[in-house]
């Protein structure tokens, strides 16, 4: 069964284009709504759409959101992507091919191989995006390491102590998880059209602080290169 977790604050007017795409491509699959409260009714608006609904207290941030959305999954192969409609879900099927063929255990949804990119953004977004993969890429040879768009077999994660610091939970997943091969297939990421960007200066500080984790147990021989 696939599970498909998909973290919110204020996404009420993205949910039923996003759902319906989602069920036009995967009818069976489990859809999570992890939502921090959003003051917008996101959640209630979720429920009415049929899907399963976690909602906490606060905002506490991205990585948190996807860890708690894997612990309530009962499907064997989970997916993450984002409810701004940024992460084309047009791809599940050939993400969901790819791992019960077993030609991943873990696969990317990646602007960065080829008939990947992005779309709608700005130069210093772009130059920013470059600037914040580069520390990242000694730990991984996957090319995409700051994606949030990705499926895997729940058993990756099995045991594995993921840090829930930050938004960027795929690059714990790569750097920590628990497969024998990863893959990336092309997406065209599309900037938001509805809706604020949730990126700031703190979501930035926990990406790095983020990185300097698991650098130190890179150091400590916790971690080896993946992908």
């Amino acid at each position: 069964m696939l599970s498909i977790i998909v973290p919110t604050y204020n996404e009420k007017s993205n949910l039923s284009e996003l759902t319906s795409r989602i069920r036009s491509l995967a009818k069976d699959a489990e859809i999570i709504i992890v939502d921090d409260n959003s003051p917008d009714g996101t959640a209630d608006f979720a429920r009415h759409l049929g899907l399963k609904v976690l909602v906490r207290p606060t905002r506490q941030g991205l990585a948190s959101a996807v860890i708690d959305g894997f612990k309530i999954a009962r499907g064997d192969i989970l997916c993450v992507l984002d409810a701004d409609l940024s992460h084309p879900p047009e791809i599940i099927p050939e993400m969901l091919r790819m791992i019960k063929s077993e030609e991943a255990d873990l696969v990317i949804g990646s602007r960065l191989v080829k008939g990947g990119g992005s779309r709608d953004w700005t130069w210093y977004r772009r130059l920013f995006s470059q600037f914040a993969r580069l520390p990242a890429q000694p730990l991984t040879g996957i090319r995409d390491i700051t994606s949030g768009y990705f499926m895997l077999k729940k058993s990756v994660i099995d045991g594995v102590e993921l840090n829930p610091i930050g938004f960027k939970i795929c690059l714990e997943i790569i750097a920590k998880g628990k497969y024998k091969k990863a893959a990336e297939v092309p997406i065209i990421f599309a900037d938001r059209q509805v809706g604020r960007s949730k990126m700031g200066a703190i979501e930035i500080a926990e990406y790095f602080l983020q990185l300097g984790l698991l650098y130190k147990d890179a150091m400590l021989g916790k971690l080896r290169r993946r992908g």
